[in-house]
């Protein structure tokens, strides 16, 4: 695992702490996509920026892990990674998530965020985490379908399966540096 994407259902679902945590335990840098999407004002970065942002990424490293599903320039990081790791949660549990995040970090600025975006919490956005989810988890079984033949991709559902992939990867590299 030297160049992984860490993709999932739905916001909501962790890609971020996990792709931090999964970061950390393999020395690795992380990229959130969010942080090249989002200028300040929560102003959105043209699709050229975007892409030359991830395609200036990618060619300069060697070993990434970069989170956010953006399907638009998926490809991009898809056919530049070797592991592509997949995680799913129910969406109540989304949800609650996503609402959370939100009252934590009111009128905070968020790591993973770019530009100086504080916290908000639309009606749209939640109505596009309900209207979209089923299509959403449809649709990246049809890619993590296509890739599997020459990528290692990991489908991690449900929180006990994402936290005892974390674990197991922690492990290995603290007793590795023992």
């Amino acid at each position: 695992m030297k160049r992984i994407m860490v993709i999932g259902a739905s916001a909501g679902v962790g890609k971020s702490t996990f792709a931090t945590r999964l970061g950390k335990a393999l020395d690795m840098k992380v990229f959130h996509l969010d942080s090249f999407f989002w200028k300040s004002g929560w102003v959105e970065a043209s699709m050229e920026e975007f892409t030359n942002a991830q395609h200036q990424m990618i060619k300069n490293k060697n070993y990434w892990i970069v989170e956010g599903n953006y399907t638009a320039t998926f490809d991009i990081r898809a056919e530049n990674a070797d592991t592509i790791i997949y995680l799913e949660l129910p969406l109540r549990v989304c949800l609650y998530r996503v609402i959370k995040r939100w009252l934590t970090n009111l009128g905070k600025r968020r790591p993973d965020l770019g530009g100086e975006c504080t916290e908000r919490m639309e009606w749209s956005f939640l109505k596009f985490i309900i209207t979209t989810y089923r299509a959403r988890k449809k649709a990246m079984k049809k890619r993590l379908d296509f890739y599997q033949e020459d990528k290692l991709v990991v489908r991690l559902k449900g929180k006990r399966a994402i936290e005892y992939f974390l674990q197991q990867i922690e492990r290995s590299k603290s007793s590795s540096a023992s």
